[in-house]
């Protein structure tokens, strides 16, 4: 027997249990009230949290929200059962919030019309610290020494009655997020990166989710269609897919799967029963829905030459980087010059290089960088470049400089 095989087996890690009792859920205007002059009459910042139907419903709306503030205790909100959370929100005011992955739940706070004057993103905390796992639990047992549970993070939400077992779920994900923050504001100032956090949680306030172009394009296989009819047959059965579920408000998947659009747009059937026998076409979703499908299919077939899809997309950025050495050979040796120098100052600073700056964002520097081509100059448009692109001035003092030495580089090799 080895050494590895005798030892003992390393302490199970403690789950972690509610401190205080759990609240009833709000889903009334008399007690949403009491909760809020609560909250209001509480210190310190404001935990929050929501939970979506992710995978169940098409819209991104919240199905509950969960709040905590030093004095006042955990409160559980219906955002569905009550007209307004205004009560809410004028109960928190300018207080700073804290959340875990910001992006994930502003927008649906935004929408029933909760908007922090301020907060702090544990998430991204943890990044900048370079914490290699960033999950809320996997960040609760690092450094609070306690398990979390999180089966019940891809639950259907928009359920009711909510089961109290996921109630207690919910009500732990804000439990923790007041003692997390002091944790990581302290090794932030250790680090000598609390500016960088501030810069970022300040970007934050003003996220926008991304509207993507094209959206269609994103429908898993569609390289495995050939010809641009085809691919417009798959952008026609998308839209019309996207369209009932928006209408019955489930997710798109639920109608028909990515794998059932690529089959009927490589197929091209032209009646319900050549349809129906396409793989992937089972089920009420596509059987209600068949005339949709063929209507859909047949738009696709008539449509003139120049309505066809490209290949390529409508995107304005540079192409792909496998592309590049092709495309523009300075531009690569850029690139790949840029992704070194990158990766060692990752390293160095212990910060993932896509926090350093977005991929795409050094693409788009690194394919048609500023003109100038002495250092001083250089560097000054390139750090202009940057701004345009919405990158913090932390990032700009570390990659502008980078960013030019690979630009010089990569023209004198």
């Amino acid at each position: 027997m080895t050494e590895a095989e005798s030892a003992p087996p390393p302490p199970e890690v403690p789950l972690l249990e509610l401190r205080d009792p759990l609240p009833e859920v709000t889903d009334s205007a008399d007690a949403l009230a009491r909760v809020s002059e609560r909250l209001a009459a509480a210190s310190g910042p404001v935990a929050i949290d929501a939970e979506r139907a992710s995978g169940y419903r098409y819209s991104g709306r919240a199905y509950l929200v969960q709040l905590r503030r030093e004095g006042a205790g955990t409160a559980l909100v219906d955002p569905i059962a009550v007209d307004t959370l205004a009560p809410l929100a004028e109960a928190i005011g300018d207080t700073e919030w804290i959340l875990h992955a910001a992006t994930q739940d502003l927008p649906c706070l935004a929408e029933v019309g909760l908007r922090p004057a301020s907060l702090f993103d544990t998430e991204l905390a943890g990044r900048l610290l370079g914490y290699p796992r960033v999950g809320l639990a996997a960040e609760v047992e690092a450094l609070l020494g306690k398990r979390l549970r999180k089966e019940h993070s891809a639950a259907d939400w928009s359920t009711r009655p909510l089961p109290e077992s996921w109630l207690q779920y919910a009500a732990l994900d804000v439990e923790v997020l007041v003692e997390l923050r002091a944790l990581l504001v302290e090794e932030l100032e250790e680090t000598g990166k609390s500016e960088w956090a501030r810069q970022e949680f300040e970007h934050l306030l003003s996220f926008e989710p991304t509207v993507r172009v094209e959206p269609w394009r994103r429908t898993s296989g569609t390289h495995k269609v050939r010809g641009r009819r085809m691919l417009a047959a798959v952008r026609t059965l998308w839209e019309a897919r996207d369209r009932i579920a928006a209408e019955r408000d489930i997710t798109p998947s639920k109608v028909i799967p990515d794998s059932a659009i690529i089959a009927a747009a490589s197929a091209m059937p032209t009646s319900r029963r050549a349809l129906l026998g396409v793989q992937g076409f089972v089920g009420r979703g596509a059987a209600r829905h068949a005339a949709d499908w063929l209507e859909a299919i047949e738009i696709a077939r008539t449509l003139p030459e120049e309505e066809l899809p490209s290949r390529s997309g409508a995107g304005n950025g540079p192409p792909p980087p496998r592309a590049w050495a092709d495309k523009d050979p300075v531009a690569a040796r850029r690139l790949a010059h840029a992704k070194e120098s990158v990766t060692a100052l990752s390293d160095e600073v212990n910060t993932p290089a896509e926090n350093l700056l977005t991929p795409d964002t050094l693409r788009r520097v690194l394919w048609r960088p500023p003109v100038p081509r002495d250092e001083s100059t250089l560097a000054g448009a390139i750090a202009d470049q940057l701004r345009e692109h919405r990158a913090r001035e932390w990032q700009i003092e570390l990659m502008a400089p980078l960013l030019t030495t690979a630009v010089l580089i990569a023209e004198d090799d």
